[in-house]
């Protein structure tokens, strides 16, 4: 019998658990880990705040993974650009589509398209060094509004108040360092929908707010409320219970003049953008929670003068070629996992996990049980599968140039070897020439 083939679409933490619990329980199995960038790991790479360390000791455990017998890493090489659905059947016997979400969802208000308006998974890109966005991001204003309530905000306001100079102990790239260097923000209003114990911030990401000497953390009285609901989920969650405390902490606590803050406003939701030709403040509504955990609409506005706005309401899978798409959903159609036509019925060989599976929600642990049950469900069809067309690696059939395990393990060296210069423990490599360079084999 020949060994299974199996080709795992997104080397981000949702493929890299495909492939390492699929190598667990299959003894013979060969999975390739396909990626368009030249890099692994996805969102913990691209995704994460720089000043985000300890997040990204996951990749440790991710970095392990890729190293693995049986598992190959194929980087720079791009589904639907590169290789087809057609390439991918004629070479595996089945195929996992783990390319998460990377695009902002949109928000439907008046003035949200106008310059100075932007999606904060854009801003996340940038700051993170990801090879395909803009090297320059434009940080002019000194008032700028956050709108969203989950730990995407949260990052957000905390790059634009912290001081370039607290960010040269991370691996920050030299382009977003200069970047930020220039910004002018000294104020940073977070706007979210519901109250306090509402909101989906983590206490960790939370504290770290306060931990920059040069912000200061303003929670606003207005909309601080605890209704029933509330208080409910209050004393069932400690997660809840300890933002609110924080939360608490930062209601009481006195500035302490230091030249950047965050505000943080609650139960106001966006209603406009205001400005002709550029942004000049957002419009919010006050909220009333209503004992039941939502909440309705005041008719009271309030006006907030800012020149920026970034909207955090969260990620938005992009559709595949060749591949049924729920554009309502922004996932894959999939039964545990298992792809579906149009009329609902399983694709034979196609599969799918991670967030383009179940959308943006939960963090990254979370991921590996959704890739378990996907892996489940290859698992019990594996046998009754074709066969694949071609046999070999499907290296011969890429234009090229890709980037296998030991050449991501030479860009990796030389990331380390830049910020041992700096005496930082990594300087993230940005350009895709660059970082092709740096992981071909001279």
């Amino acid at each position: 019998m020949t060994d299974p083939r199996v080709a795992v679409v997104g080397a981000g933490p949702a493929g890299i658990y495909a492939a390492d619990i699929l190598a667990q329980e299959h003894p013979r199995v060969l999975v390739d880990l396909i990626e368009r960038l030249p890099a692994p790991f996805g969102l913990v790479r691209y995704g994460v705040a720089p000043d985000h360390p300890r997040i990204k000791e996951i990749i440790k455990a991710l970095h392990r993974v890729v190293n693995r017998d049986r598992i190959s890493f194929v980087g720079n090489v791009a589904y639907g650009t590169d290789l087809k659905l057609d390439d991918l059947r004629r070479h595996y016997d089945a195929v996992i589509f783990a390319t998460g979400a990377m695009a902002d969802r949109s928000l439907d208000i008046p003035g949200i398209d106008l310059p100075g308006s932007y999606g904060a998974a854009d801003f996340v890109s940038w700051y993170a060094g990801h090879p395909d966005v803009p090297r320059d991001w434009p940080l002019e204003a000194r008032e700028v509004a956050v709108i969203g309530a989950g730990n995407v905000a949260l990052d957000v306001a905390r790059m634009l108040a912290k001081p370039a100079d607290e960010q040269l102990s991370t691996e920050i790239a030299d382009n977003v360092y200069r970047g930020l260097k220039l910004n002018q923000a000294t104020d940073v209003h977070v706007f979210a929908r519901r109250g306090p114990a509402q909101i989906k911030f983590t206490p960790m990401e939370l504290r770290e707010l306060s931990h920059s000497p040069s912000v200061d953390v303003i929670v606003h009285p207005e909309g601080f409320e605890i209704d029933d609901a509330s208080q409910a989920a209050i004393s069932s969650s400690k997660s809840t219970r300890l933002v609110v405390d924080t939360l608490l902490k930062h209601l009481d606590a006195e500035p302490t003049g230091a030249p950047h803050r965050i505000h943080i406003h609650l139960c106001q939701a966006p209603v406009e953008v205001l400005g002709t030709d550029r942004v000049k403040g957002l419009r919010t509504e006050r909220m009333q929670l209503q004992g039941d955990g939502t909440v309705k609409g005041t008719g009271e506005y309030v006006d907030t003068p800012v020149q920026a706005v970034y909207r955090a309401v969260g990620y938005l899978s992009s559709h595949l070629p060749e591949i049924p798409f729920d554009h309502h959903a922004g996932v894959i159609a999939n039964d545990r996992g298992r792809v579906l036509d149009l009329d609902g019925v399983p694709l034979p060989g196609l599969y799918v996990t991670g967030w383009i599976k179940r959308g943006p929600v939960g963090l990254i642990g979370h991921t590996k049980s959704d890739a378990a049950e996907t892996i489940a469900s290859l698992l019990q069809d594996l046998d009754q599968l074709p066969a694949p067309e071609i046999s070999g690696s499907i290296l011969e059939h890429l234009p090229g140039p890709v980037v296998d395990a030991a050449g991501w393990a030479r860009l990796d060296a030389h990331e380390i070897a830049l910020g041992q210069v700096e005496g930082r423990d990594r300087v993230k490599v940005v350009p895709r020439d660059e970082m092709l360079n740096a992981a071909r084999d001279r």
